[in-house]
């Protein structure tokens, strides 16, 4: 079954329509709050970003469909402070106690907030995996595309190019592989490519078969033809 998250290429789901260029960064005051409450916890430090992503991804179908784009962000958020223990339901409904919090110093402070954010949050890693291809080699996109790691994990491959033909562009590095770091597996870096599809062997009728798309893709993703 298709996950419901993975929605590149899939037909029925509608046009994607880009606000007007003078729409404002937040439609309404609760999502910028949203965003804000959601880099705050995330500062407490109890995920990362693949566990927060993984998180969003198992909703269920009928709210992830049904949900906004804030409201996926912040039932997901729930789900995880109290998934690893930071509230309870009771906090959440509001009936919990007033005890200082063993993480309150871990507070993310409004005059720490830019800095914060232009630090950003790197997943370049030392590995000893070597790369096992170059630029220009042809590869293909394991099938099935799923996590060969946790049955119904979190993966960063898409599963429109599971199976696809391509070429290498450049190697990035050794990066932080998501499905092993989305569930607390550790980080196994492993080499990260840029790889090169054309749009026709991607989708069985592209809009414009010339076009290419680049996917970042790490080496576990990939096989020699």
């Amino acid at each position: 079954m298709t996950r419901i998250h993975d929605m590149g290429g899939r037909f029925g789901d509608g046009p994607v329509v880009p606000d007007a260029p003078d729409a404002p960064v937040f439609a309404t005051d609760w999502h910028a709050q949203a965003l804000a409450v959601t880099l705050a916890c995330g500062a407490l430090g109890q995920w990362n970003i693949d566990i927060s992503r993984h998180a969003r991804e198992r909703l269920s179908p009928q709210d992830y469909t049904g949900f906004s784009y804030y409201e996926i962000w912040i039932s997901a958020l729930t789900g995880l402070l109290v998934e690893r223990g930071v509230l309870t339901l009771d906090d959440l409904r509001g009936q919990g106690d007033d005890r200082s919090h063993p993480l309150a110093s871990r507070m993310l402070k409004a005059d720490a907030v830019t800095a914060m954010l232009a630090k950003g949050g790197p997943a370049d890693r030392e590995s000893e995996i070597a790369p096992k291809f170059s630029p220009g080699q042809a590869v293909r996109c394991r099938h099935p595309g799923d996590s060969c790691l946790v049955d119904g994990g979190h993966t960063r491959l898409p599963a429109y190019a599971a199976g696809a033909c391509g070429y290498v562009l450049r190697l990035h590095g050794t990066h932080v592989l998501p499905d092993s770091n989305a569930h607390d597996l550790g980080e196994a870096p492993e080499p990260l490519y840029a790889v090169r599809f054309a749009a026709s062997e991607l989708w069985a009728n592209p809009e414009n078969a010339d076009d290419q798309v680049i996917i970042d893709l790490w080496q576990s993703y990939l096989e020699p033809l």
